[in-house]
């Protein structure tokens, strides 16, 4: 009885609590079993740590020479060379701390090398900039508080660019949520995630592909022909056609992926290397598809938990997909428990060694190619 008396008020008040998400049901299809070609292996343990606790989630990599750039969760675009981390370019001010610090601070995530040996990369929050790596000038190409066809972009996310540097394809994860709130993004599976054109040249801004729920990684192919986008809360990967005969089509290039993709980017042998953010293990109980068609239960878990408290039950198994030129997975590699490659979100392949990004973790890691 006394049970009871106290259980009925807390119903109560847990009802009355404003839930910060009003998710809608998605249908997945059961997740791909881990066999065969998905088998659990511990491949990604072979990889060394670099920077240990020098820096803080090194989302996106790219490398002039041997010379390795990226952008970290305290808001910095860094140069790592000869063993040592120099900044080069801020976006934001004022402290970094916190995720609430994030949309002053600035948080760079998407890096690429252009045809001028510039850098091109895309803040969360800022928008598109160029930044020259050796004088360390910072041009802003296109703003975030500049709305693109009536809406703001509000979680600016990666960014591919032609060979000639004339066309930058970049995702736009979402109009209403911020990176820091990446989570309930994921939860709530908004629709208003996109991918957009930047033409370098005349400044114009287009929307190729809306209604994307978390759009992410973006890569062109080698032939420049079509853009892959990643649909994080769809676990699938859409190819939009950007010439050609099928210019202007939209296909899926890849579904029913074993995790959620981040980023994309080519391997050497003409195909794609994806990281999931989080997996779907099968066999095993995947959290996302179990919440994914009852939105009840997600809302009351965002009333009674904060993003932080719920990440902590995310599992930290690390997996990177090699996929064909048709999208045909090829090979995966795998961390069990994340014991050495944690919260990866890109692999960047470069003389032999794939280099592993991270939206969290302190560090950066690298794997050689030819152990596996």
């Amino acid at each position: 009885m006394l049970a009871v008396s106290f259980t009925v008020p807390l119903l109560g008040a847990m009802m009355l609590l404003d839930s910060p998400i009003d998710p809608q049901p998605l249908s997945f299809k059961e997740p791909p079993l881990l066999h065969g070609v998905l088998q659990p292996n511990t491949k990604l343990r072979q990889a060394e740590r670099l920077f240990e606790n020098q820096l803080v989630g090194p989302e996106s990599i790219t490398n002039i020479g041997d010379v390795i750039f990226t952008g970290t969760a305290d808001g910095r675009v860094i140069k790592i060379e000869n063993g040592e981390i120099d900044t080069i370019a801020r976006f934001g001010s004022g402290p970094c701390k916190t995720r609430d610090d994030e949309p002053t601070c600035g948080r760079p995530l998407g890096i690429r090398v252009g045809p001028n040996g510039t850098l091109f990369v895309v803040d969360a929050y800022k928008g598109l900039f160029e930044v020259n790596p050796w004088t360390r000038e910072v041009k802003l190409l296109l703003s975030s508080d500049i709305p693109i066809e009536g809406r703001k972009m509000s979680f600016v996310n990666d960014l591919t660019i032609t060979r000639d540097g004339r066309k930058i394809y970049f995702t736009d994860s979402s109009s209403k949520w911020q990176r820091r709130d990446f989570l309930l993004l994921v939860m709530e599976g908004t629709d208003d995630g996109r991918l957009l054109e930047y033409d370098t040249e005349t400044k114009e801004v287009k929307v190729l592909l809306d209604q994307l729920r978390f759009a992410n990684g973006v890569q062109l192919s080698p032939d420049e022909d079509f853009v892959l986008v990643a649909e994080l809360t769809m676990a699938r990967i859409r190819r939009v056609y950007v010439s050609g005969l099928m210019k202007g089509g939209v296909d899926m290039f890849v579904e029913n992926l074993p995790g959620f993709p981040d980023n994309i980017r080519p391997s050497s042998s003409g195909g794609y290397w994806v990281c999931m953010s989080s997996i779907r293990p099968n066999p095993g109980f995947s959290m996302l598809d179990f919440l994914s068609e009852r939105p009840y239960i997600k809302r009351m878990i965002f009333k009674l938990f904060s993003q932080e408290t719920v990440m902590k039950f995310v599992p930290r198994y690390s997996l990177a997909l090699e996929l064909s030129s048709s999208g045909t997975i090829q090979r995966s590699l795998h961390d069990p428990d994340g014991q050495v490659a944690t919260y990866i979100s890109e692999a960047h392949e470069h003389d032999g060694y794939l280099y592993l990004g991270s939206f969290r973790s302190p560090f950066l890691c690298r794997l050689s190619l030819q152990s596996l």
